[in-house]
């Protein structure tokens, strides 16, 4: 990555400053004014000491300076210069499931829910990793699909946190949310094919048994990844029912048999990792990712990013500011 300004001689207009300056010092610029002296024979003039009024002509001209110096570098153009791979050739196909179930809103991963940990740990994956198309399904008493597999990254990260626990109920349909996963996967032409699943407990609802779904997924050719997800024991817990709003606060007695997750894992070719801290997770996906992992060929493309909008915008700002400190605060009406 790198910057670089367009039109460069723009920079030659901060030369007023110094101009303007040496200008109103030789008094061969000033302003018009007409002085009115309050005072009386015996009394005092007029004199401004207060401390705030002057810190705010001072922090008025620091704005009105700032607001000429962003207009100045506006009118250069500040251009960002990148690179950005474009794949040619299909990479991995990801689908995450993952458990909204209640359970999830147990604060015990590094202080944080365990679904917003699973939110964070899946954004830094696809960050690291752009020439896999990912998808989302999300599990409770049911399964939904929400994203299909996509290379559109901004479109899977915002509806990944945009999920809310407890949206599909309050259990946890392991084996619906695996078949849900594999119905997307099993037309899919990439050359690896693999399911993310994030739970912190075992299947207790919907119509699929787990292991019906993992066989269907090694008949296919997708591997299943289970990450269990939560420290055992007494644990907080902070959850808000997303259709009553009641919010409810109390502690979870975490624990659950990881070995049917470890089964389901094994039995596609893949396998099971316990997480329990943001570092085991990130170490988990990164792991997962490199099994998976397959050439691709890709071309390099430059993409520049203007900031002539932003950079105007900043200054019309700290212009308008610095006019109301002077307007309101020190009652200059020129």
């Amino acid at each position: 990555m790198s910057f670089s300004f367009m039109n460069p001689a723009a920079f030659f207009l901060l030369l007023a400053i110094p101009i303007f300056y040496v200008f109103r010092k030789t008094r061969l610029l000033q302003r018009i004014s007409f002085p009115i002296t309050f005072a009386d024979w015996n009394g005092y003039v007029f004199s401004w000491n207060d401390k705030l009024l002057k810190f705010a002509s001072a922090l008025s001209t620091a704005l009105a300076l700032t607001a000429f110096l962003l207009v100045v570098i506006a009118f250069a153009d500040p251009v960002v210069h990148r690179q950005e791979r474009v794949y040619t050739t299909r990479g991995t196909d990801i689908v995450f499931v993952i458990d909204s179930s209640p359970s999830m809103a147990a604060r015990d991963i590094g202080g944080m829910l365990r679904i917003d940990a699973a939110k964070q740990a899946a954004q830094t994956l696809i960050q690291n990793n752009s020439g896999a198309e990912y998808g989302l399904v999300a599990m409770g008493n049911e399964a939904a699909l929400l994203v299909p597999p996509t290379s559109d990254l901004e479109v899977f990260k915002s509806r990944l946190l945009s999920l809310n626990l407890g949206e599909l109920g309050e259990g946890t349909a392991i084996g619906a949310g695996l078949s849900c996963a594999i119905f997307h996967l099993v037309s899919s032409k990439a050359p690896s094919k693999c399911i993310i699943l994030i739970t912190d407990g075992e299947n207790n609802a919907g119509e699929i048994h787990p292991e019906t779904a993992a066989r269907l997924a090694s008949e296919n050719g997708i591997t299943i990844y289970a990450v269990g997800i939560g420290t055992r024991g007494s644990v907080p817990l902070d959850y808000k029912d997303p259709y009553t709003g009641k919010e409810y606060t109390g502690y979870l007695d975490s624990s659950f048999d990881s070995a049917p997750l470890e089964k389901l894992a094994l039995g596609s070719g893949g396998r099971y990792y316990g997480v329990e801290n943001l570092q085991a997770f990130s170490v988990a996906l990164a792991a997962i990712i490199k099994r998976q992992a397959v050439a691709q060929n890709y071309y390099l493309r430059n993409v520049n990013s203007q900031y002539y909008d932003e950079f105007l915008f900043a200054a019309v700002l700290a212009a308008a500011l610095s006019w109301l400190i002077r307007r309101l605060l020190l009652k200059e009406f020129v």
